[in-house]
């Protein structure tokens, strides 16, 4: 479990996933302070690293990444962190199309080829 500093490859995002579940690593992105942290078994192991270096809840997006995938395709909005009724979002799902743009620019910033 880290909060990424520097960018990373697919290769190195590949080997991560090993560690979990093989073929998708969990990851939930700080969509004000264009934070990503990743490699956790759940999303709330993740966000709970991320509130304790200084993040807040409403900025916290939780979804996974395929890594033998690419682009938009490698990306699933998916997470129970995203239940949040009173910010307008009552799915799992990232519903909010600026927060999924926001959430691609933190990968395509932190994930390299």
């Amino acid at each position: 479990m880290q909060i990424l500093q520097e960018p990373i490859t697919r290769i190195v995002l590949k080997e991560l996933a090993q560690n979990t579940f093989g073929d998708m690593i969990k990851c939930v992105a700080d969509v004000r302070r264009c934070l990503l942290a990743i490699d956790a078994d759940l999303h709330a192991d993740l966000e709970r690293l991320l509130l304790e270096d200084g993040s807040s809840e409403e900025d916290l997006w939780g979804f996974n990444l395929w890594v033998e995938e690419e682009g938009e395709d490698s990306i699933e909005y998916d997470s129970l962190i995203n239940i949040r009724t009173w910010q307008g979002n009552p799915s799992r799902d990232v519903e909010n199309p600026q927060v999924r743009e926001a959430i691609k620019s933190i990968v395509d910033k932190f994930i390299t080829e």
